[in-house]
């Protein structure tokens, strides 16, 4: 027996409670995040209200891919079905760290912009987080436009993302979905053909 078919029949058939519980949540909290961050851009009425929303819900999104992640570089993950083609592994391993990549890099570049305004990072009342970059009308112009092509593109792998795990789920039916989507021991699953 081949030492990658072992490795397949001892790897986890579902990620950990915790890597399917902070992925859950942090789903409803990116696309919550996403609309958030259009509605502050189009709606005068409410933009305050939104931006004091935007703060506290990006530091939570920074500090829980902190634990994602973390929890990822010390857990083994279910492996692919051996039939998915190199590309599509590829496009999954690329998609995954880019995902992660974004979710560290959009609160940081917030917490900059905000810092580089020079205005006071308010989280609730009395807890306000200390700058992280120098006021700068410079960076602050670099930070806000980072900021917002790196939401289109967290916009567009989230979209990918989530038609990857449909394909997975209705066309394929393969244990790919199955292993964010629940936990405990999976039942064999049809392959492709």
């Amino acid at each position: 027996m081949s030492s990658n078919k072992r490795m397949r029949e001892h790897a986890p058939q579902h990620f950990n409670t915790l890597a399917r519980s902070l992925h859950w949540l942090m789903a409803v909290m990116i696309l919550a995040m996403l609309f958030i961050g259009a509605a502050m851009m189009t709606s005068l009425h409410h933009r305050i209200w939104l931006i004091d929303l935007h703060r506290p819900l990006g530091i939570a999104i920074l500090l829980l891919a902190l634990v994602r992640l973390a929890n990822r570089l010390i857990s083994r993950t279910p492996p692919l079905p051996a039939d998915l083609p190199v590309w599509q592994v590829l496009a999954a391993k690329a998609s995954h760290w880019v995902l992660y990549a974004l979710m560290l890099a959009m609160p940081l570049l917030g917490w900059a912009q905000l810092s580089a305004a020079g205005v006071p990072i308010v989280m609730f009342d009395g807890i306000n987080l200390p700058p992280i970059a120098p006021t700068s009308p410079a960076l602050y112009a670099w930070c806000h436009d980072a900021h917002s092509l790196l939401a289109k593109l967290l916009f567009a792998v989230v979209l990918v993302h989530l038609s990857a795990a449909l394909v997975h789920a209705w066309i394929y039916r393969d244990a790919v979905f199955a292993s964010m989507a629940k936990g405990g021991k999976s039942t064999s699953a049809p392959r492709r053909s």
